[in-house]
């Protein structure tokens, strides 16, 4: 998955446009004045960015700066008018300039501060200095922590510098406050969240983590099919879950290559589920997957032989249920039962092996049993057996994402 890396540009063009006009008026504090020839031509400036004449108002604010004798304040004034023209002119390092000196020098009214700061950040982004940008914004931020499109920007140049441990930092913080909430995280922040942790590397299960977010509030296909790679390419997994794997694929409309079809009706058929395997063998045919190119007669025989195995398989089940002595055995051909459509009768048997007891793998039972459930429409009991999925050999995974099935 490759996550847009500036998802952002709407709010902060909404953000830049309004500062212009924001920044103008200025609070000034009751002991200061501006005199004529100073005042005169600040005001001609400031009606000047409003009509968004911003060239002329640059030009008009050097009639005040060759004032003589300018007292602190009248440069303040200067500065901060001559920022707003600069930014909606277009020049970036001169509005970041007159802002930075405005800001640092001691008269910016505190109530004005967040909203300037805010604007450096902006100014800074839009000039590419990334690192300035996340530093004004957080200045802005501690003065205005519920500005969320300063955050947002905050978030996005840490990302663009390079910081992606700083970013993943916030952006996950951002996604924990609207989980806490019971909000949805907005998907932007989940895909930034991913992408950071994919570029940090190190822990594989980080970018894991991320995604699987990403498919519990957004299932997408294309978040689907990555989850359920880095599942299958986690260290410890199992491969006798490679079925399972394929049955999780095939619920969440990921697996559609004819060789990933294919080998899954081969898995189930030597597993001795051939409802499942002809059920996969017809839906790769009905979709189309099937049947086409140089492996169309392979593919046919396939299915073939397992509509000749379904077919025997009721009659085969029975036998093997007269002889099973033991859970793991119930369990199994219980399972079978479920896989040719007889829910009522299979999902009794396995949980006649699940209470027998003695199981070689009693989480691989519980993962079975879970996806019976499922089958059979039956979600609620379904969850409580797939709570019974707990190995770390990937069973306990695979129980949890096959809750998350849309």
């Amino acid at each position: 998955m490759r996550p847009t890396v500036n998802p952002f540009l709407p709010m902060l063009r909404a953000a830049l446009s309004s500062a212009v006009l924001l920044l103008c008026a200025a609070g000034a504090y009751a002991q200061d004045t501006v005199r004529p020839e100073v005042g005169k031509p600040l005001q001609a400036a400031q009606d000047l960015i409003k009509a968004q004449r911003f060239k002329d108002a640059l030009n008009k604010l050097r009639d005040a700066e060759t004032a003589p004798n300018r007292t602190a304040y009248e440069n303040f004034m200067i500065d901060r008018m001559r920022g707003s023209a600069a930014l909606g002119a277009g020049d970036a390092d001169l509005a970041a300039k007159s802002f930075e000196s405005a800001f640092n020098s001691g008269r910016m009214p505190e109530a004005d501060q967040p909203r300037v700061a805010a604007s450096l950040a902006n100014v800074y982004y839009r000039s590419k200095d990334y690192k300035s940008s996340a530093s004004w914004a957080a200045k802005a931020l501690k003065a205005n922590p519920g500005d969320a499109a300063t955050r947002t920007l905050m978030i996005q140049a840490l990302f663009l510098e390079g910081d992606y441990a700083a970013a993943s930092r916030e952006a996950l913080l951002d996604v924990q406050t609207a989980e806490k909430a019971g909000q949805t995280p907005p998907e932007d922040k989940l895909q930034l969240l991913a992408n950071c942790t994919a570029r940090l590397g190190g822990d594989p299960s980080a970018y894991a983590n991320a995604i699987e977010k990403l498919v519990t509030y957004y299932p997408k296909r294309e978040y689907w099919a990555d989850l359920l790679r880095r599942i299958g390419e986690k260290p410890g997994f199992a491969p006798r879950l490679q079925l399972d794997l394929y049955r999780l694929r095939a619920a969440s409309k990921t697996l559609d290559t004819p060789n990933e079809v294919f080998e899954m009706a081969e898995l189930s058929l030597s597993d001795g589920l051939a409802g499942e395997g002809k059920r996969i063998m017809d839906e790769g045919f009905a979709s189309g997957v099937l049947g086409k190119g140089a492996d169309a007669d392979r593919q046919k025989r396939l299915q073939a032989l397992a509509a000749k195995r379904a077919a025997d398989a009721t009659k085969d089940l029975a036998a093997a249920e007269a002889e099973a002595q033991d859970g793991d055995a119930l369990v199994h051909a219980g399972f079978a039962f479920v896989m040719l459509g007889q829910f009522e009768h299979g999902l009794a048997l396995m949980q006649k092996g699940v209470a027998k007891g003695g199981l070689k793998r009693p989480t691989d039972a519980a993962l079975h049993l879970g996806e019976a459930y499922l089958l059979a429409g039956q979600k609620a009991k379904a969850a409580t057996a797939l709570r019974g999925a707990t190995g770390a050999d990937g069973t306990a995974d695979l129980a949890r994402l096959w809750q998350k099935v849309p």
